[in-house]
Formats: structure tokens, C-alpha cells, sequence
């Protein structure tokens, strides 16, 4: 059985699971790199910040909220992925396929 979720824990997973959705009303060539985009954003701030820190959890959801009300709006269509976040895809693909 799993633990019960905190409503922290909870409130992140709904800003995850909105931010999915929001990946899917893009145009389709644009699609890949929202998700890496996303991945790659939620990966980099959740290893930044100790679960222990409430208040900085607090402020990074209030900061993705906002960030995602821009990305949601109908007239964004592309977003740019740096250099970082394609050699993070490849190393997080490359650790898959070697543990399986």
C-alpha cells in the first residue's frame, strides 16, 4: 500500500498533471518539447529544494502555477529547450536502457 499523500504533496501533483494536459493542446511537432521542458523543470526543482522545506515548495508552486497560466494561453505555441535539457534526455534515456 502507499503512503497518504500530504495536500503539499497533492497540490504538486495537480500543477504536474495540468501541465500534461496543457502539453497536449500544442501543436503536435511542439508537443516533444513542451514535455522535456516540463520533465526536465519539475526534475531540476524538486532535486533542488529538501522536501523538509515547506516554504520553498510553496514558493516554487506558486511560481509554476504562474509560469503555467503563461505556457496555457491559446497564442504560445513553441517554447525553446536549451543544451542542458536535451544532454539531461539523453542521460536519463541512456540510464533506462542500460538497467533494463
Amino acid at each position: 500500500m502507499s503512503a497518504r499523500k500530504s495536500g503539499l504533496q497533492k497540490d504538486v501533483l495537480a500543477l504536474y498533471r495540468r501541465a500534461l494536459r496543457m502539453v497536449r493542446t500544442k501543436p503536435a511537432l511542439t508537443q516533444p518539447k513542451f514535455l522535456l521542458f516540463l520533465r526536465y523543470t519539475f526534475h531540476t526543482q524538486a532535486s533542488s529544494v529538501s522536501p523538509r522545506n515547506i516554504a520553498a515548495i510553496e514558493h516554487l508552486l506558486r511560481r509554476g502555477k504562474r509560469q503555467l497560466e503563461i505556457y496555457e494561453q491559446p497564442s504560445v505555441r513553441d517554447c525553446q529547450i536549451s543544451q542542458a535539457m536535451r544532454d539531461w534526455e539523453q542521460n536519463r534515456r541512456g540510464l533506462r536502457t542500460t538497467s533494463q
